[in-house]
């Protein structure tokens, strides 16, 4: 109840406090949530839609500089190609024909 949960997925049994999910563009595909380090102080602002890391913006541009994806931990099947086709919840969430 004293430290809100922010995540970029589902948040099954997460929700008591404040609760923020679904956040796009995921942090597998380079979103900012991805940049995120233990210690970060993040404001957020529930009334204006707002969430803000306090980070400068030199310290976000070596981050993403750094950043790389992560490696596909389901190589082949239907998940795999689930994972090609699905786009990103701030375009819909719809899969790519």
């Amino acid at each position: 109840e004293s430290v809100a949960l922010i995540t970029d997925g589902r948040f099954s049994g997460g929700t008591r406090g404040a609760c923020i999910g679904h956040i796009s563009p995921e942090a597998a595909v380079g979103g900012p949530i991805g940049l995120l380090q233990n210690g970060d102080l993040v404001a957020i602002d529930i009334p204006n839609n707002k969430i803000d890391v306090k980070l400068t913006k030199k310290d976000l541009t070596q981050r993403k500089k750094a950043w790389k994806p992560p490696e596909p931990r389901i190589k082949t099947g239907c998940l795999a190609k689930y994972a090609a086709l699905a786009t990103s919840a701030d375009t819909g969430a719809v899969l790519r024909w």
